[in-house]
């Protein structure tokens, strides 16, 4: 009984606390804004940076995504990397061919230190908070900050809910009111699933980059060894 009452209390609060907000200082727009931001940095980075790289790398993003789409559909719903691991790795070796050796070393390593979504997520939400609890953030203090946000997120844990702890840990550690979090975590699991789908996108990408890089290597010794035998 108390499962099924949970959402309508936690919608209730979070109505309420919107209603409160719009009355003062914060608004419902100040915090659409801030999704919006989080969202178009995953989009970003997802869609264009990325696909940017495997083309530069002569690797086709559309295959990669077809390929991978498995993965990513398991990563969006489960959102943890970790718990979508085997179907990354199975994805990647037999959709795209990527060597056996190689998916089985990069991608664990990717799963735990690669999290371009997490480190977006702890970047835009540590200067959202900071902004709105009166705190400047100047040039130097963002840059700062984006130097922070990677080298947490490369610790971070794999699991849901990940970056948004680690963003709180980080916030109370600075004397940083964190209320505004609880009106976000409602919303963070819209979030977290498309954190999670970038992150094991983005291992994938630096596999079948690592992977092509390797057959060129490869190619250039024999090639190398030819022209020595001739």
């Amino acid at each position: 009984m108390i499962v099924k009452v949970l959402p309508i209390g936690l919608f209730a609060f979070v109505s309420v606390s919107i209603q409160n907000w719009n009355e003062g200082a914060f608004s419902s727009l100040l915090l659409g804004k801030y999704l919006c931001v989080i969202i178009l940095a995953n989009v970003i980075q997802g869609f264009i940076i990325l696909p940017l790289i495997l083309s530069f790398k002569g690797i086709n993003p559309i295959h990669m995504f077809r390929g991978m789409f498995p993965a990513l559909t398991v990563a969006f719903f489960s959102k943890s990397s970790s718990a979508t691991l085997p179907v990354t790795i199975r994805s990647a070796t037999e959709n795209l061919h990527i060597k056996t050796n190689v998916s089985n070393f990069v991608l664990p390593i990717c799963t735990t230190i690669n999290m371009n979504g997490c480190a977006a997520f702890i970047f835009s939400t540590v200067i959202f908070v900071m902004q709105n609890n009166g705190i400047n953030v100047d040039f130097i203090t963002m840059a700062a900050w984006i130097f922070i946000s990677v080298f947490s997120a490369i610790g971070n844990a794999a699991v849901p809910m990940g970056c948004y702890a680690l963003s709180v840990s980080l916030l109370s550690s600075m004397n940083v009111p964190i209320d505004l979090l609880g009106i976000i975590a409602p919303f963070y699991s819209i979030v977290d699933m498309i954190e999670t789908a970038l992150n094991v996108w983005s291992d994938a990408c630096v596999a079948a980059v690592v992977d092509k890089e390797i057959e060129e290597h490869l190619i250039n010794i024999n090639s190398t060894d030819d022209k020595v035998m001739e």
